[in-house]
C-alpha cells in the first residue's frame, strides 16, 4: 500500500491535470461504437447503455450525453449474449441475446435458450434507431415480460470524462401518449436539450424512466419492437421515417460518400481486414461540414473538429483521398484566428486546435469553445496546404487558400516565434489552457533528462521541421502562383531555419535531436520520438537522420509493436502513461514516412510488422490511439491503455501511410506521372493491388508483387494518360 507522504510527493509537481481523463475500473462488457454526424453512440456488447459500471456509455450529440442509461431486462433480469457484431462497414450493430432460465417459486418456468433476441441499431441524422426482434423457438406459447429502464444526465462530455461541477442544469420528462417520451434539459447556458424515445408499437405500460411489454408468443413465433432515440431538438418526427428507409438512406448515404476513393486489397486476409476496419473508421469518423469532409478526431473523447488530428489525417489519406485534405484545409481556414484572445489562446493567423459545442465550452468551464492552444496546427496546416496543391495540382483551390496560408506564415514568424529567435514556441497564455501544446501535451511530457519538467517558452523540435517543410512546400506553391519573390524567400528562410536548428538541437551526448529547447534555450537532452518527426519534415541532415534511424529501432524505443514515445533509460519512461512510453500508431506512420524520405527501407518494413502484428490482436483488428510500451513477449499481445479511443482517425490512418512509405508513392500532376521511389513490401504482404488511384480526371490500377526484396509492377487499367514507373536511387 502507498503511503499517503509518499503519494504526495510523487505528484506534487503536477498540481493540475484539468483535463485529464481517469480510469476508475474496466467495463464488464466490451464497448461498441456507432456514428453519424455529431451524434455517437456508445454501447456495451448487449447494446444497452448504462448497465455495467466504467465506460463512457451513452448516447452523444454536440459534446452531450442525451442518453445515460438504456437497459433492455426480460422480467427484470439481464440477458445472455450470444454474439456482438459491428458490420465492417461500421454501419450497423447486430447483437444476438437468448433468455436465461427464469425460476417463479423456485419452478423453472422458462428454460433458456427459448428465445432468440436480435437487436440492431444504427445511427442517421442525429437519431439511434433500434429494431428488437423476438422469436420463439420452443414448441409453446411464452408470455414475454420485456421493460426499457432510460434515462439522460445530459452531462457535457467533459463532465463525463471525469471534470466536476458545482452546479448543472434542470431536466424533466414529458408523456407524449402512449409512445412517446421527451426528456427536456435546460442547461446554465440557457439552451433547451431535448432526447425523443419513441416507441412502435405502443408500450403495455409507458413512464418517464420506463418502456414496459407484456405480449405472448406462440410456437415459432415473432414479435418486433422499434425504439427511436431522437437528439435533434428539430420539428422533424422520426417516428415518421421507418426502420428500413432510414436504413437504406444511411446506406446510400454512405456508399455516396466514398465513392472516388482508392482501394487497396492484398494477399494477407488479417491485413486486409486491418486495411477495411481502417477505412470503415476514417470513413465513420469523417463529417460533413459546411466546408467540406472533416475527420473528426476520435471516440469518445475527440468526436468533433481537431486542428492537428485533421491535417495528420488528411496526410495520411492524401494518396487514396485527397478530397479529405481539401475538406479539412478549407474548414480550418474558415476557423482561422482572426484577432487576440487570450482565453481561448488565439492569434491573429493561428489554426485551430480543437471546437467544441457543448454546455461547458459555452459557459466558458473550459477553454474549448474555439481553442488554438496548438503549437503545431499551424506549420501543419501550411504543410497540409503545399502537400496536397502538389499532389492534385488544384491551383484553384491554393488561390483560395492562399491569404489563409499568409496569415498562418504570419503567426510562424509574428506570435509564434515571440522572442524573435528563428524558432517557433509556445506558452499558455491562460491558465485554463494547455501547459504543453505539442502532440504530446500531457502535464509531464516535455522534461529534461533529470526528469524536471521544461518550463516555457517551450520550442519543440517536431515542430521546427515542420515549419521548415511548410516554407519548402509553400515556397514551390508561390511559383506556381507567379509570386516568385516570394518562393525564393521562404526558400531561403528555410535553409536558414535547417541551419540553426542543426546547432541548436543536435545532442552529440545522446546520439539524436534534443526533444525542445526550454525558456532558457536550455535543450531536453531526452530520447523520444519526436525525433522521428524530424526525419518526416525533411530537416534532418542525411548523416544525422541515420543515426536517429538507428537508436529509434534499437531495443530502447522499439517494443516488437512499434516505437516507442519514450526510450526505456530515460527517467520519465514508463510503458503505461499517455506519452512518456507508450505507443502511439499514428507517431510510427510519421517516423515510418520519414524513413522513406531517407530511404530507411529496412526500418520501415520492422515498423509496419509490429503494427500489423498489434492490429491483429486487437477487437475488430482496430488499431486504437495507443497501447502501452512493455517489450513485446511470446505468444501474447499487446497491452491494452485503458482509456484509449478507439476508433481515433490518425490510428486509422496509420495503415494507409505505412503502406504509403513502404511503396514509394509520389504523384506528380503536372508530368502525369505516379512513382513508385525505391518500392518495397514487407515479408507479410505478397501482393497488393491498388484500385483507382487518381491523379486529375484520369484513374489507374496497379498490381505490385514481392520477389524478396524487390517488387514488380503491373498495371491493370488505365484510364486516361498516367505514367506508372518504378524509381530505384
Amino acid at each position: 500500500m502507498f503511503k499517503q507522504q509518499t503519494t504526495a510527493t510523487l505528484f506534487e509537481e503536477l498540481p493540475e491535470t484539468p483535463f485529464y481523463i481517469p480510469a476508475t475500473g474496466s467495463s464488464t462488457r466490451p464497448r461498441r461504437t456507432l456514428k453519424y454526424g455529431d451524434c455517437f453512440a456508445v454501447l456495451d456488447s448487449h447494446a444497452d447503455i448504462g448497465a455495467t459500471a466504467g465506460g463512457p456509455d451513452g448516447i452523444f450529440f454536440q459534446d452531450t450525453r442525451h442518453l445515460s442509461r438504456l437497459e433492455m431486462l426480460l422480467d427484470g433480469m439481464q440477458l445472455l449474449l450470444l454474439g456482438s457484431n459491428v458490420r465492417d462497414d461500421n454501419s450497423i450493430l447486430t447483437v444476438d441475446l437468448t433468455n436465461p432460465d427464469i425460476y417463479l417459486n423456485g419452478n423453472l418456468i422458462l428454460p433458456k435458450d427459448m428465445l432468440h433476441i436480435v437487436r440492431t441499431l444504427f445511427v442517421w441524422r442525429g437519431a439511434v434507431y433500434h429494431r428488437l426482434r423476438l422469436q420463439n423457438h420452443s414448441d409453446r406459447e411464452i408470455n414475454v415480460p420485456l421493460t426499457f429502464d432510460f434515462s439522460s444526465d445530459f452531462a457535457d462530455l467533459f463532465e463525463v470524462r471525469g471534470l466536476q461541477r458545482a452546479r448543472r442544469g434542470v431536466t424533466i420528462s414529458e408523456v407524449s401518449g402512449n409512445a412517446k417520451v421527451t426528456l427536456i434539459n435546460r442547461g446554465l447556458d440557457d439552451k433547451r436539450r431535448h432526447t425523443a424515445l419513441l416507441f412502435e408499437p405502443s408500450p403495455t405500460q409507458l413512464s418517464s424512466a420506463t418502456a414496459s411489454y407484456e405480449f405472448s408468443l406462440p410456437p415459432r413465433g415473432s414479435y418486433s419492437i422499434f425504439v427511436t432515440v431522437d437528439c435533434t431538438n428539430n420539428s422533424v418526427d422520426h417516428h415518421s421515417v421507418p426502420f428500413r428507409k432510414g436504413l437504406r438512406a444511411a446506406f446510400q448515404e454512405h456508399k455516396t460518400a466514398s465513392r472516388g476513393m482508392a482501394t487497396v486489397t492484398t494477399s494477407n486476409t488479417i491485413f486486409n481486414e486491418v486495411l477495411c476496419r481502417s477505412m470503415a473508421d476514417l470513413a465513420m469518423l469523417t463529417t460533413t461540414t459546411a466546408e467540406g469532409p472533416y475527420p473528426y478526431a476520435g471516440i469518445p473523447w475527440y468526436s468533433t473538429t481537431f486542428g492537428r488530428d485533421g491535417i495528420v489525417t488528411a496526410l495520411q489519406m492524401l494518396w487514396c483521398d485527397p478530397r479529405i485534405a481539401k475538406g479539412v484545409l478549407r474548414r480550418l481556414a474558415a476557423h482561422q484566428a482572426k484577432q487576440f484572445d487570450t482565453r481561448a489562446d488565439a492569434e491573429p493567423g493561428k489554426i485551430l486546435h480543437e471546437m467544441r459545442n457543448g454546455e461547458m465550452a459555452a459557459l466558458h468551464e473550459i477553454p474549448f469553445g474555439l481553442y488554438y492552444g496548438s503549437v503545431d496546427a499551424t506549420p501543419l496546416f501550411v504543410m497540409l496546404a503545399g502537400v496536397y496543391t502538389e499532389h492534385t495540382g488544384d491551383v484553384e483551390t491554393l488561390h483560395e487558400l492562399w491569404p489563409y496560408i499568409e496569415a498562418a506564415l504570419g503567426w510562424i514568424d509574428g506570435p509564434g516565434d515571440s522572442d524573435r529567435d528563428g524558432f517557433v514556441e509556445y506558452q499558455r497564455a491562460d491558465d485554463m489552457g494547455l501547459v504543453n501544446q505539442g502532440w504530446k501535451d500531457s502535464q509531464d511530457a516535455i522534461f529534461h533528462a533529470d526528469g524536471s519538467l521544461a518550463r516555457g517558452p517551450i520550442a519543440l523540435c517536431e515542430v521546427q521541421g515542420y515549419v521548415f517543410a511548410a516554407k519548402r512546400l509553400v515556397a514551390r506553391a508561390a511559383r506556381r502562383l507567379g509570386k516568385h519573390a516570394r518562393g525564393d524567400a521562404l526558400d531561403a528562410q528555410a535553409t536558414r531555419l535547417a541551419l540553426q536548428f542543426e546547432s541548436a538541437f543536435w545532442c552529440d551526448d545522446i546520439g539524436t535531436y534534443a526533444l525542445a529547447l526550454d525558456g532558457q534555450k536550455q535543450p531536453c537532452r531526452v530520447r523520444t520520438s519526436n525525433a522521428g518527426h524530424v526525419l518526416f519534415s525533411g530537416i534532418a541532415a542525411p548523416e544525422r537522420a541515420a543515426a536517429v534511424m538507428r537508436d529509434l529501432m534499437r531495443p530502447s524505443f522499439f517494443s516488437g509493436w512499434g516505437i516507442r514515445t519514450v526510450a526505456r533509460e530515460e527517467r520519465r519512461y514508463n510503458p503505461m502513461s499517455y506519452h512518456n512510453g507508450s505507443v502511439w500508431p499514428h507517431d510510427n506512420s510519421l517516423i515510418a514516412a520519414g524513413f522513406a524520405r531517407y530511404g530507411h527501407k529496412d526500418a520501415i518494413d520492422r515498423v509496419f510488422k509490429g503494427l500489423f502484428d498489434a492490429a491483429s490482436y486487437m477487437d475488430l483488428r482496430r488499431l486504437p490511439e495507443l497501447y502501452c510500451g512493455f517489450q513485446r513477449g511470446r505468444e501474447r499481445g499487446p497491452t491494452l491503455y485503458p482509456v484509449a479511443c478507439s476508433p481515433q482517425a490518425w490510428a486509422a490512418g496509420t495503415p494507409l501511410l505505412l503502406l504509403q512509405a513502404s511503396l514509394g508513392l509520389e504523384f506528380d500532376p503536372d508530368q502525369h506521372e505516379i512513382l513508385l521511389r525505391n518500392p518495397r513490401l514487407p515479408q507479410f504482404l505478397d501482393e497488393v493491388t491498388l484500385r483507382n488511384l487518381r491523379l486529375g480526371h484520369s484513374a489507374v490500377d496497379l498490381m505490385l508483387r514481392r520477389h524478396g526484396t524487390d517488387v514488380s509492377l503491373q498495371v491493370l487499367r488505365n484510364e486516361g494518360q498516367i505514367r506508372v514507373a518504378a524509381v530505384y536511387s
